[in-house]
């Protein structure tokens, strides 16, 4: 078990644990990613005050017992995630990488064989879906943002970080109708290079109600809408699934589809509906930004097996 040393003067609050990563990362990490692995880090400390257990440097057998408990009501991969947050804020403080033990790696190797590493799968709004909750929507100021934002982020494929983070000056309208979005910065373009999106005509109409509707023509693009119509600053990338859920409740979807989207539905259900239209992969990793087809094939799998070798001969085949 986890050595205790409850009243410690080493014993690491959840804000010091923070304050370790974010000085070791020194702006090399994205605001984003500093705010989830203080996010892991806090659930952690607290686990372990309650514990008295030392958080850092923590024992192996504290961060063992950490996942054998995480594991009974989390994904494989989200208690992964954690032990790799507590990980880095270890080497921030150079402390050695509870990964480096045997006994935390045999931790994560029984979870695995418990409950095996394949992760579910975020259910993606393809275009069927998208239309479904955009007709469902209602006429107040929130339900008109909702409809831009879903309407945006799926013709250009967007991150929910993505998403919160766009500009009114990052739109710029073509005269057929449609418009350019450029994305300053990414998950996977740290330095900002930036990236010019598509929007068709369609969600361009969408986001112009927004922009009338709001009165918004500068700053954040979409903003809190509160009670009563009164708009306030950007939105948080963690309000962006509640919204997805709320207007697939109104929509009437199963409380199971609910359940299972998320802030990058609009995104994965793009990619499935590109690979259903046979779409190339290239051109696809091109929308989506996406530097190798792992996630691409993912996202797409029970499709992308329709097409490969056994598929392809059953039909040369002609079999019935």
């Amino acid at each position: 078990m986890g050595e205790r040393r409850r009243g410690h003067p080493e014993a690491a609050s959840a804000g010091s644990l923070g304050g370790y990563l974010e000085g070791a990362a020194d702006g090399s990490l994205s605001g984003n990613t500093v705010r989830a692995l203080r996010a892991d880090l806090e659930r952690f400390a607290a686990w372990c005050e309650e514990r008295g257990f030392r958080p850092l440097p923590a024992d192996a057998g504290t961060v063992a017992a950490y996942v054998e408990a995480m594991s009974e009501d989390r994904a494989p991969a989200t208690v992964r995630r954690h032990v790799s947050s507590i990980a880095a804020a270890h080497r921030a403080a150079g402390e050695r990488s509870p990964l480096e033990h045997a006994e935390v790696r045999r931790a994560l190797s029984r979870m695995r064989r418990r409950k095996g590493s394949r992760q579910e799968q975020v259910l993606g709004l393809t275009w069927q879906l998208r239309r479904r909750l955009i007709e469902a929507s209602g006429d107040r100021l929130i339900d008109i943002r909702n409809r831009a934002m879903l309407a945006v982020s799926y013709d250009a494929m967007l991150r929910r970080s993505e998403l919160v983070a766009l500009q009114v000056v990052d739109v710029t309208l073509d005269r057929g109708g449609s418009a350019s979005l450029l994305v300053r910065r990414a998950k996977n373009d740290p330095e900002g290079g930036g990236a010019v999106l598509y929007l068709h005509s369609d969600s361009v109409r969408l986001l112009k109600e927004w922009l009338a509707a709001s009165g918004v023509s500068a700053g954040p693009l979409f903003r809190v809408v509160r009670k009563g119509g009164t708009l306030r600053g950007a939105l948080h990338p963690g309000q962006v699934p509640r919204i997805y859920k709320a207007m697939a409740r109104r929509a009437g979807l199963a409380a199971e589809v609910v359940r299972r989207l998320s802030g990058h539905s609009p995104r994965v259900g793009a990619a499935q509906d590109m690979i259903a239209s046979g779409i190339e992969l290239p051109a696809i990793m091109q929308a989506g930004r996406w530097r190798s087809v792992r996630m691409v094939q993912r996202y797409g799998e029970r499709l992308l097996a329709k097409h490969n070798g056994a598929a392809q001969l059953a039909r040369l085949q002609k079999r019935s």
